[in-house]
Protein backbone atom coordinates (compact mmCIF):
# COMPACT_ATOMS: atom_id res chain seq x y z
CA UNK A 1 0.00 0.00 0.00
CA UNK A 2 1.62 3.24 -1.11
CA UNK A 3 0.55 6.77 -0.35
CA UNK A 4 -0.24 8.67 -3.47
CA UNK A 5 0.62 12.38 -3.21
CA UNK A 6 -2.55 13.33 -5.08
CA UNK A 7 -4.61 11.43 -2.46
CA UNK A 8 -2.92 13.45 0.27
CA UNK A 9 -3.68 16.71 -1.52
CA UNK A 10 -7.28 15.61 -2.13
CA UNK A 11 -7.68 14.85 1.59
CA UNK A 12 -6.20 18.24 2.48
CA UNK A 13 -8.53 19.97 0.03
CA UNK A 14 -11.57 18.17 1.46
CA UNK A 15 -10.47 19.09 4.98
CA UNK A 16 -10.23 22.77 4.05
CA UNK A 17 -13.64 22.72 2.37
CA UNK A 18 -15.24 21.12 5.44
CA UNK A 19 -13.46 23.52 7.81
CA UNK A 20 -14.67 26.50 5.78
CA UNK A 21 -18.38 25.61 5.84
CA UNK A 22 -19.12 26.80 9.40
CA UNK A 23 -17.43 30.24 9.13
CA UNK A 24 -19.07 30.80 5.74
CA UNK A 25 -22.57 29.93 6.92
CA UNK A 26 -22.45 31.30 10.47
CA UNK A 27 -19.48 33.59 11.22
CA UNK A 28 -20.98 34.91 14.48
CA UNK A 29 -21.48 31.38 15.78
CA UNK A 30 -17.87 30.52 15.00
CA UNK A 31 -16.71 33.62 16.87
CA UNK A 32 -18.78 32.57 19.89
CA UNK A 33 -17.36 29.04 19.70
CA UNK A 34 -13.78 30.36 19.58
CA UNK A 35 -14.49 32.68 22.51
CA UNK A 36 -15.80 29.67 24.46
CA UNK A 37 -12.63 27.73 23.60
CA UNK A 38 -10.61 30.29 25.55
CA UNK A 39 -12.54 29.26 28.67
CA UNK A 40 -11.96 25.52 28.25
CA UNK A 41 -9.25 23.97 30.40
CA UNK A 42 -6.19 22.55 28.64
CA UNK A 43 -6.95 19.01 29.80
CA UNK A 44 -10.46 19.09 28.27
CA UNK A 45 -9.08 20.44 25.01
CA UNK A 46 -6.41 17.74 24.92
CA UNK A 47 -9.03 15.02 25.48
CA UNK A 48 -11.16 16.48 22.68
CA UNK A 49 -8.13 16.51 20.37
CA UNK A 50 -7.22 12.96 21.32
CA UNK A 51 -10.79 11.81 20.71
CA UNK A 52 -10.83 13.52 17.34
CA UNK A 53 -7.55 11.89 16.33
CA UNK A 54 -8.75 8.45 17.44
CA UNK A 55 -11.99 8.77 15.48
CA UNK A 56 -9.97 9.89 12.46
CA UNK A 57 -7.63 6.91 12.73
CA UNK A 58 -10.58 4.53 13.05
CA UNK A 59 -12.23 6.04 9.98
CA UNK A 60 -8.98 5.76 8.01
CA UNK A 61 -8.58 2.15 9.14
CA UNK A 62 -12.12 1.28 8.05
CA UNK A 63 -11.83 3.06 4.70
CA UNK A 64 -8.38 1.77 3.82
Amino acid sequence: MSLNFSDLLAALGLFLVLEGIAPFLNPQGVKRAFARLLQVHDRELRYAGLGSMLVGVIILFLVR
